[in-house]
């Protein structure tokens, strides 16, 4: 193991983090940037609306499929030996 692994690994999550919220942003961005173009192009004002919603349902995708991914991660460590839980005798030892 290399002493540098457990930097690379903060800044692996923190980037993952970041990831997810300029996802966010990007997402309700690009939906009211449509939502304008919808708008300018055909004339009617609630294509602007349902710019912003695509853009929301987008961003709301975006956090669901980083829980799922987040979900599973963490369900693979619950099989793990090491995060087993132990129960111990009255006498203080597990066996």
């Amino acid at each position: 193991m290399n002493e540098n692994d457990p930097k690379l690994k903060k800044m692996v999550d923190a980037a993952d983090g970041l990831s997810l919220g300029i996802s966010i942003v990007v997402a309700v961005l690009i939906g009211v940037g449509l939502g304008i173009g919808m708008q300018k192009f055909l004339g009617y004002r609630w294509l602007f609306w349902l710019g912003v919603f695509w853009g929301v349902a987008g961003a709301i995708l975006n956090v669901y499929k980083a829980y799922k991914a987040q979900k599973a991660s963490l369900d693979e460590l619950k099989d793990d030996p090491r995060f087993a839980r132990r129960v111990f005798d009255d006498d203080g030892d597990d066996d």
